[in-house]
């Protein structure tokens, strides 16, 4: 080792600092005459086999080496990464004056954002929140629910039947089944909703469509009346439209209900038809296995539709079907 060498091994890397033209070459030039197994490093390691005396001189040429050539690093990294800086602003500069390219956020439609607020209703009132298929048993969707074999709702004018029609099996008319289901398979007390998707052969219009939403609501306990039915419903429509809303019931008949009636609710200064309710029919509860001696109880069934357009003032039911986001984005994502 030669004090001669080391001022090259210094030359070197100031020399190498200096003509490198970007961070990555700096760093190529850094491993080559600062790294472990740069010159300087494998000097600075071999010291330990020097006397005292020459361990002592070179040591000190050494250290100063190494501070010098610390110090042309240093100041090459900063000269380049204000060069890079520098390339940055020029090449991603923004134009805030340019018109924004803004994507829009997905979201809900209306029909589950108002699916979502009735289930999170009836759930506070201590309900759960039931589904079943959408192809379903022509037993569940009729017979159980004492709808006779000559009933127009079991024409092919009123039902999709899936072939083969011997196998029986039909898109749903109603949410009703979900509520056959539960009566099998629990004990009373029992306090359902059962919203989703239905079908029936209606032609598309401005309040039709052949495939809806409904949520249908079952209660089934002791000492059940018509006056819990009455009081739900009242509490419902407020919820859907607003503080001092009231329901009325009109005298109605349904094969599954036995009293049955229609539901109006008064909104806007008009009363409007909203659904169907009743109490239980015996011979729905019988079928489920239900003793009619200790248990009542009612049910009621609405549109979900229906209640979106009523609530909004939405006047066509093509605007709710067909998808156009200027009509989707008013109720908000719903997230």
């Amino acid at each position: 080792m030669r004090e001669d060498e080391v001022a090259t091994w210094v030359s070197n890397a100031h020399k190498a600092f200096n003509t490198a033209r970007d961070l990555d070459q700096l760093k190529t030039a850094r491993l080559a005459h600062a790294g472990d197994k740069s010159p300087i490093a494998l000097a600075s390691r071999g010291l330990g086999a020097l006397s005292p005396d020459e361990k002592a001189r070179f040591g000190k040429i050494i250290g100063d080496a190494k501070t010098a050539i610390a110090s042309f690093l240093a100041s090459a990294t900063s000269a380049l990464e204000a060069v890079r800086d520098s390339k940055i602003l020029l090449e991603e500069i923004v134009d805030v004056t340019l018109p924004s390219n803004r994507s829009h956020r997905g979201g809900l439609h209306p029909i589950s954002i108002m699916r979502n607020e009735i289930s999170d209703f009836f759930i506070e009132q201590g309900y759960s929140v039931e589904e079943g298929p959408e192809m379903e048993s022509g037993w569940l969707n009729f017979d159980a629910l004492n709808v006779p074999a000559d009933h127009p709702a079991r024409t092919m004018q009123d039902t999709f039947f899936l072939e083969p029609l011997e196998s029986g099996i039909v898109l749903r008319t109603q949410t009703s089944p979900v509520q056959i289901r539960t009566m099998l398979t629990s004990q009373p007390p029992i306090y359902i909703i059962s919203p989703g998707r239905t079908f029936r052969a209606d032609e598309l219009d401005a309040t039709h469509s052949p495939v809806f939403h409904q949520v249908e609501g079952l209660v089934v306990d002791r000492a059940i009346t018509m006056a819990h039915l009455k009081g739900t419903l009242d509490t419902f429509a407020q919820a859907m439209f607003g503080p001092g809303v009231t329901t009325r019931l009109r005298p109605s008949f349904f094969p599954f209900t036995e009293p049955s009636a229609e539901v109006d609710v008064f909104f806007n200064n008009r009363w409007i038809e909203w659904g169907g309710c009743g109490m239980v029919n015996p011979k729905v509860l019988q079928t489920c296995g239900i003793d009619t001696e200790i248990y009542s109880g009612f049910a009621f069934g609405m549109g979900i539709e229906r209640t979106l357009m009523v609530r909004h003032g939405v006047k066509d039911m093509h605007d709710i079907v067909e998808g156009d986001l200027r009509f989707t984005r008013q109720f908000g994502v719903g997230l």
